[in-house]
């Protein structure tokens, strides 16, 4: 019997009795071609036992990875949450220096702060996904089971009569957040900068 015979017969039962019976679905929707299928021997199919070993091995090697590893892909991370926090008005003005003079920074702060870890803890690190916006300091956090290890923030500062300036700075967890480590200055202008990510 046609499929589309079996789910109109279906239908229409259901709006004869209106509720009143419900009938298996397995009574009008057994399909014969189901039947017609053979198991599949893994005789054969050799390669299939195989290919999904090859592919469970893959998936652990890939969560084991080297410390240098690790902070080439913290950096990348940071870069990129870095110039999402500057914005369209920002980023083009000071991400050069930003490169040549923070980046750089940051990557011994990240050493330094990680190097008390194992390399196998290394992967139960994260960065936080995005940074806060408007004129707050967060660039991004890097964590430990949500617990903060490291924190990266920029600030605004305006020493008198110079214009403003960029004050990259973290933080460690060794301190309870307490002490500035100064990352780099840029200067901005006389003018008063935009708001983050704008």
């Amino acid at each position: 019997m046609p499929n589309w015979i079996r789910k109109s017969l279906v239908v229409f039962v259901s709006i004869l009795t209106f509720g009143l019976v419900s009938p298996s679905p397995s009574t009008f929707l057994n399909n014969n071609s189901d039947n017609d299928k053979k198991p599949i021997d893994e005789r054969e199919m050799p390669y299939a036992r195989e290919s999904i070993e090859e592919a469970i091995l893959t998936d652990s090697k890939e969560e084991i990875f080297s410390r240098e590893d690790f902070i080439s892909k913290i950096i990348k991370k940071a870069e990129e949450q870095s110039y999402l926090k500057f914005g369209t008005k920002i980023k083009p003005v000071i991400e050069d220096e930003f490169r040549l003079v923070v980046l750089p920074n940051m990557e011994k702060a990240i050493s330094e702060v990680t190097s008390i870890f194992p390399e196998e803890e290394l992967s139960y690190l994260t960065v936080t996904e995005l940074p806060a916006s408007g004129t707050s300091e967060r660039i991004f956090h890097i964590t430990r089971q949500n617990e903060d290890i490291i924190r990266f923030h920029v600030r605004r500062d305006r020493p008198p009569q110079e214009g403003y300036y960029f004050n990259f700075h973290y933080h460690t967890y060794h301190d309870q957040f307490q002490t500035h480590y100064t990352l780099g200055e840029i200067y901005w202008d006389k003018n008063t900068p935009p708001k983050w990510m704008s």
